[in-house]
């Protein structure tokens, strides 16, 4: 199935789906009264970042859209911005990257009219460093790096909070910032820094707080990798199925969201990540 690549870049024109048919003879010669179009497989539009998303949809597209009906069309971004805006603008028909905080943030800012379908997969944030073994051995004064749009980062804090490293003011908001933080005994010096770069500081800075797909796409495992991760269980995190509003009962999304949901995606899911991703509870 056709997987675009599209950094920082929404799609221009919105993809339709055309049937054509015609009439044809009948043994004697005389035209049919009415001919009947072929149906065609429902095409699916989905704006995804790149790993897992696009791996996960992608299996889905080769080995389980077809006998459903379906062609998917994969469009990767390379931010957590322009899914939105592409989905929005009527550019794709639906999106998969995002957790429900992130998605309630990015509707109140950005005035979207989304609704999610469901989970569908949880990659775990984690704490990563190239210089140490233990959080115990962070030295006072340390880098950290995080993401730098605020619920990720907020998630990069909690695991910081988690970890006793910083506490918060009591009044901290539910997405708390780096002006939150009451408490630094370690005198801890924040970087924030696009998410998808994150990987890529590792060498710059002390400490930093990778989001799992990008972990996983810069070869991390956070069960093998990180000092520490987020927990699983009861997770607000969990990536989602977003269409906009008024397109929750179409029955080609549902069906692909089935799909992304079934036992063969959660097989696909373990075998491929090793526990780097996890099919979500929804």
């Amino acid at each position: 199935m056709p997987r675009t690549a599209l950094p920082l870049l929404a799609l221009t024109s919105t993809l339709t789906l055309a049937a054509c048919g015609g009439a044809s003879p009948d043994p004697a010669g005389t035209p049919e009264a009415a001919g009947t179009a072929a149906a065609g497989p429902d095409r699916v539009t989905v704006a995804v970042t790149p790993v897992p998303h696009a791996d996960i949809l992608q299996f889905v597209a080769d080995e389980l859209a077809p006998e459903a009906g379906l062609q998917v069309e994969i469009v990767e971004f390379t931010d957590y911005v322009q899914p939105n805006v592409a989905l929005d603008d009527g550019s794709v028909d639906a999106n998969y990257f995002q957790h429900r905080v992130f998605l309630a943030d990015q509707m109140g800012q950005g005035g979207y009219d989304f609704v999610s379908l469901g989970s569908v997969s949880f990659q775990p944030m984690g704490l990563y460093s190239e210089s140490l073994t233990d959080l115990a051995d962070l030295a006072e004064g340390a880098t950290v790096a995080i993401p730098n749009d605020p619920v990720n980062g907020s998630r990069g804090i909690d695991l910081l909070v988690q970890e006793g490293l910083v506490t918060l003011a009591a009044d901290a908001p539910e997405i708390p910032t780096v002006l939150d933080i009451e408490d630094n005994p370690r005198g801890l010096q924040f970087e924030e820094v696009e998410a998808a770069q994150l990987p890529r500081s590792l060498s710059d800075v002390d400490l930093a707080a990778i989001p799992g797909n990008y972990a996983i796409g810069a070869d991390l495992n956070p069960g093998r990798d990180a000092l520490v991760t987020e927990a699983v269980d009861g997770t607000p995190y969990a990536n989602q199925f977003v269409v906009r509003a008024g397109r929750e009962d179409d029955e080609a999304l549902r069906t692909l969201y089935s799909l992304l949901t079934g036992p063969e995606v959660r097989d696909h899911i373990e075998q491929t990540y090793d526990g780097a991703v996890v099919q979500a509870t929804h």
